[in-house]
Parts: structure tokens; C-alpha cells; sequence
């Protein structure tokens, strides 16, 4: 493969050269080594207006109210049905999360999955006009790729659920299900009538929800291995990003900044569960990261 083949959606300059000089130097690195961990929301598809996640939740919302109406008078329901911003921020967006969370008590995971592969399949970004599924940026896509032809591990470590981005992510990434870490339901095994066992969702988070510090923890904890490459955008993954690279030999830390309002949006991403000092953007700058301008660096922003 040319230089001029390589990566192509992104444009000349010093931030490809940064991305192109870590592959040229990754194959220096032992293969059980050769790992990468990659945020989803805002660092591998569109994270605005809304987390797709939670348009899968909302999506799942209309459809409880329309089987069961009373469920509608729920107070974080009700407040997001009247798209009341003034309760909803008075209920606190993690009091709704768990509501939506919530309506998914007593599935199976097989269950869950199946409703999230079917949103996937049908649902379109609200002002982007095109189905959420292509909403995957192409220059991260191309990334993967490379990482793959020299034998680098690429996993996904997200804020969100678990188990949503499991059943789309070797479909929309090539990153099987073991390679995902989210934040984590937990879940109940119990018999069926049958005295079979039956393993269903419930209600409540195991742990923390996996942002900041707790992304670095979980990656040792379920992957068992420190990344050389982590790629992010927001302020919750400022640790996993200073933890790669503090790492010796060829490390990357890549920062995707939103700075494009007219192809995606333009704002700078902040964590949902923890305040922050300094805006991430200028964090990279200052840390030396590597910070990939939207606007300036793709010559292309989605897939297909």
C-alpha cells in the first residue's frame, strides 16, 4: 500500500503524519502487546443531538406507552414525552437514564440484543438525514483497518451501555463482543418453570458508570491489557488517553475535536457524570496529544 493509499480520507498535515508515523512504529511493538481502545460516542460515530443510545431508549419509550398508556404518567417519562426541559432538569439526567434503563428489566440478553439490532436496522439521525447506522466516521473506520493489517487488538471502551454497543459493534466496527467495555446491568439468573435457568436483565448498574478513572480500571479488569493507542473526545476519556500515552515505546493518544458545524456539529465534548476544570481540547493541546480538527483534518467525516 502507497502513502497515497493509506488513510485516505484524511487530509496532509501534521496530524496524519502523527497517526501514520505510530503505524509505521506499532509493528516495533510485540503482537500481545499491539492493543488500541477506541471511545464510541463522538470518537466513532455522531454523538449529537442526542446519544444514539438514548434515541434507542426513547424509541423503546413510545412504544411502552403505546402497549401500557398509564406508563406515561411516570414522572421521568412524562417529563421527556413533554419534552419539559425545565423537569427534566430538576429530575437529573441520571434519575432518567435509570427510568429507560429500567424498561428493559426482565429481558433476556438475547432479547435485548434483538431490539437493538432492529432499531439499528431502521432508525435515521434526526437532522443529519441518514440512517443512524451511517453515522460511523469513515477516517476512524480507515484507522481500524491499519490497526488490523499489523495485528493490533482494537477494542471499544465506552461510557455507554455495555450490551447496546455489543450487538452492533462487529457489525458497524469489526470488534466482537469480548472486545467492548461499557458501563455494566447487572443481571439475575433464576429457573424457569422448567427448571431451566433463565439470565435476565435488571434494573440497576453494576459499579460506576465507565467514564474517567474508571474506563483505565475496567480496561485492566475486562481486557487485562494496557492500550498503546486510545482514541477519545471528551473529558471522560482523559484518563484512558494520558494513561496510553505514559506507556513506553510507540503510543498515540488521539483526540477528535468537533469543530465542524457544517458536515457533523461544533462543540467541545464534556464528561455526563463529573465536572471539569479545563475544556479537554485544551488538555490535549497542553498534554501534547495528538488533536484531530474535524474541519481541517478529513477530507471526508461519515461512511457510505
Amino acid at each position: 500500500m502507497t502513502g497515497l493509499d493509506l488513510l485516505p480520507s484524511w487530509r496532509p498535515g501534521a496530524t496524519r503524519d502523527a497517526v501514520v508515523a505510530f503505524l509505521e512504529h506499532v509493528e516495533d511493538i510485540p503482537v500481545a502487546e499491539r492493543v488500541a481502545c477506541f471511545d464510541n460516542d463522538g470518537t466513532l460515530w455522531c454523538e449529537r443531538p442526542q446519544y444514539v443510545q438514548f434515541e434507542f431508549f426513547v424509541h423503546a419509550l413510545g412504544a411502552r406507552v403505546k402497549a401500557d398508556p398509564e406508563a406515561a404518567h411516570k414522572p421521568e417519562f412524562a417529563a421527556l414525552l413533554a419534552q419539559d426541559r425545565a423537569a427534566i432538569g430538576e429530575l437529573g439526567l441520571e434519575r432518567i437514564a435509570m427510568a429507560l434503563v429500567g424498561l428493559f428489566e426482565g429481558n433476556s440478553p438475547e432479547e435485548f440484543t434483538h431490539q437493538a439490532r432492529t432499531f439499528m436496522a431502521t432508525a435515521s439521525h434526526p437532522t443529519l438525514a441518514r440512517p443512524l447506522r451511517s453515522c460511523v466516521y469513515q477516517p476512524m473506520i480507515e484507522l481500524i483497518e491499519e490497526l488490523r493489517r499489523r495485528d493490533v487488538t482494537v477494542t471499544i471502551v465506552s461510557g455507554g451501555g455495555t450490551e447496546f454497543l455489543r450487538a452492533v459493534s462487529e457489525e458497524l466496527y469489526g470488534v466482537p463482543p469480548e472486545a467492548v467495555v461499557g458501563t455494566l446491568i447487572e443481571y439475575e439468573l433464576s429457573r424457569g418453570e422448567d427448571g431451566a435457568p433463565r439470565l435476565l436483565r435488571t434494573g440497576r448498574v453494576a459499579g460506576a458508570a465507565n467514564e474517567g478513572a474508571a474506563k483505565v480500571s475496567n480496561i485492566q479488569s475486562q481486557l487485562g491489557r494496557r492500550p498503546r493507542l486510545v482514541a477519545g473526545n471528551s473529558g471522560g476519556d482523559r484518563e484512558m488517553l494520558e494513561w496510553a500515552a505514559a506507556g513506553e515505546g510507540p503510543t498515540l493518544a488521539l483526540l477528535v475535536d468537533h469543530d465542524d458545524a457544517e458536515r457533523e456539529f461544533s462543540y467541545v465534548s464534556k464528561a455526563e457524570t463529573f465536572s471539569e476544570a479545563e475544556p479537554i481540547t485544551d488538555v490535549g493541546v497542553r498534554l501534547g496529544w495528538t488533536v484531530v480538527s474535524m474541519a481541517r483534518d478529513w477530507e471526508t467525516v461519515f461512511a457510505g
